[in-house]
């Protein structure tokens, strides 16, 4: 994968990350998530320390939530008919290395993309947040569902590499090689710390 060769700048007040479906149920699918909580730790450590805003992305269903799902739905109609990640179970909990504090925004999506079904859009133009950076599993669902849906947006992309998981390694490569570069800039944790720093 090819590594970025300009320092990006990054304004604090202008720049969000978005830690996505960091959750029980989803890190699940990994045979070892602890190397993309480890760097989700950093990431998330790097933007506070700079005073950029924190966002954690969840996908929780209740009981009306699952009923609006469409039979054809090809993800989630499976989800729904078997009441897979409902609202206040375990599975859908943060994991603790990454649990929100008080201070940390928190929105819940009932579908693949991070703006789709949620308040998060407004919730960024209203602080004129208009630079994203990603962090987050599946990287052929959340990750790409949110950079593509963003891009129309017109937000400013980053996604970290290394921040990023799927339980197909070669589509995740493959994404952040050919696909996702189409739309953001792909980062290591190290280079966009590395970067606040500057």
């Amino acid at each position: 994968m090819k590594e970025s060769l300009i320092v990006p700048v990054f304004t604090p007040n202008r720049t969000a990350l978005l830690l996505m479906d960091m959750q029980h149920f989803t890190l699940a699918m990994l045979e070892d998530p602890a190397g993309l909580l480890e760097q989700a730790r950093s990431a998330r450590r790097a933007a506070l320390d700079a005073d950029i805003e924190v966002v954690h992305v969840r996908v929780a269903f209740t009981e009306e939530d699952h009923a609006a799902v469409p039979d054809h739905h090809r993800v989630f109609a499976a989800v729904a008919s078997s009441g897979i990640a409902a609202e206040g179970t375990p599975e859908v909990a943060i994991h603790p290395d990454v649990r929100p504090e008080p201070h940390e925004h928190v929105v819940t999506k009932t579908r693949i993309g991070a703006l789709t079904t949620t308040q998060l859009d407004e919730f960024l133009r209203e602080r004129e947040i208009n630079t994203l950076v990603l962090a987050g599993l599946t990287t052929s669902g959340v990750v790409l569902s949110t950079i593509t849906d963003a891009a129309d947006r017109d937000y400013r992309l980053f996604v970290l590499s290394d921040a990023c998981a799927d339980p197909n390694q070669d589509l995740h490569e493959t994404l952040l090689s050919s696909v996702v570069p189409q739309h953001a800039e792909v980062l290591t944790t190290a280079e966009f710390t590395t970067a606040l720093h500057r």
